[in-house]
């Protein structure tokens, strides 16, 4: 038993680890492009569609991630993604091109979306539903500090614009071969009245769970617009080059702060409460935000505040819909947290682009704090009445 416990602490801790590095590269990923596109003329729209490849990725690979997982086992899936993504960032100095740039991020894409949903269900397969919460705390919280430190490697571009893509892919080949110290597992086969095939058991997670997907979905538009697009707009605004990145690391390091506060939280009063009240508040400051674009460090000290109450809506969003989802709908549930969140990072770029280019007079920050408004009254009138039941029908 006590072998058990320290393999399954070892187990997790080596898949944190590889989330935060996934965490890292993507944060670094994001801005880093959007700065250089920016610096050679690249349109705003294009700039933003270009950032869809990860996510166009993600939602390609997501009808056919689950199958090859139960059969094969958690390791390998975790071993092809984290190849793919190493591989991806290793190549993008061979040549500048948006059309190749795009082509490595949605290969990117397809290799984040296999590991995240791999380390995700593994952990909500293997923890004990008590102690869930918090593991998915700690597992968000390892992604938001990658994340969060991710955006402060755009300075190694000074010294060539090469540096941080090597640098980023080094990192990711070093936390990879740490998956060769696990043994391979399966998730649990499917039980109960299951003739739940393909979209009928997509159907079936959907209707109990739909109302948690708004938590990764608004996750995945803030992370991508703000990373691939705020630096265009603070560009165009005369911010300083420097002080861009660190807007980006605040706001992430927020939610750090807060990630596991609020998971308790939300094992306490419900997380559909902490998401709604994190929603309205988010809103309410960046649209105060949205009136003092003129000093810098209000900015950066709304981005903190916003990121202290939305930082941690991707692990509340998987822990609210485990709490509303069957267990033997689990993995699927977990599977459409992942499309969920590829969906807000897929229209986060692009309608945040298309804001930037058309809309003049207004900030990009109230594009944002109309998205959070919207989905804490969504919340609020919605989630009210949402109880877990049986899969079967």
């Amino acid at each position: 038993m006590t072998y058990f416990s320290d393999y399954s602490k070892k187990r997790f801790a080596i898949l944190v680890l590889i989330v935060s590095i996934s965490g890292f590269s993507q944060g670094m990923l994001l801005p880093l492009i959007s700065i250089i596109f920016e610096r050679d003329g690249v349109s705003s729209a294009l700039n933003g569609l270009n950032a869809t490849g990860l996510y166009i990725g993600t939602l390609l690979i997501s009808p056919f991630i689950e199958q090859p997982l139960r059969k094969w086992g958690y390791k390998p899936i975790i071993l092809i993604g984290g190849a793919l993504v190493f591989l991806s960032l290793l190549a993008f100095p061979l040549w500048k091109s948006v059309t190749f740039w795009f082509i490595l991020r949605l290969l990117i894409g397809v290799g984040d979306h296999a590991l995240h949903y791999a380390t995700q269900t593994w952990i909500t397969s293997t923890a004990d539903h008590k102690s869930l919460g918090k593991g998915m705390a700690i597992y968000g919280l390892s992604f938001s500090t990658g994340f969060a430190v991710g955006p402060l490697m755009v300075k190694l571009i000074q010294i060539t614009e090469a540096l941080p893509f090597i640098f980023s892919s080094i990192l990711c080949l070093l936390a990879w071969s740490f998956v060769f110290l696990l043994k391979n597992e399966k998730p649990e086969r499917l039980t109960g009245d299951l003739h739940a095939r393909g979209w009928q058991r997509y159907k079936m997670a959907f209707v109990f769970g739909w109302i948690a997907f708004l938590g990764p979905f608004v996750y995945g538009f803030l992370e991508s617009s703000l990373n691939a697009l705020f630096p265009v707009y603070a560009l165009r605004k005369g911010f300083e080059v420097g002080m861009i990145p660190i807007i980006l690391s605040v706001f992430t390091f927020g939610g750090i702060l807060t990630q596991v506060p609020l998971g308790a939280m939300g094992d306490k009063v419900g997380r559909r409460r902490v998401l709604m009240i994190g929603s309205f508040g988010g809103a309410v400051i960046f649209g105060i935000a949205s009136f003092l674009e003129h000093s810098q460090i209000a900015v950066a000290i709304a981005f903190f505040l916003t990121g202290t109450l939305v930082g941690s809506m991707f692990s509340l969003g998987i822990t609210y819909m485990a709490d509303l989802t069957p267990k033997e709908l689990l993995p699927t549930g977990n599977l459409l947290c992942g499309i969920a969140l590829s969906i807000g990072s897929l229209t986060g770029p692009f309608l945040g682009g298309v804001y930037i280019e058309y809309v003049k007079n207004y900030s990009f920050l109230l594009l944002v704090a109309m998205l959070l408004l919207v989905v804490a009254i969504v919340l609020m009138i919605f989630g009210g009445s949402k109880n877990k039941r049986s899969a079967t029908i």
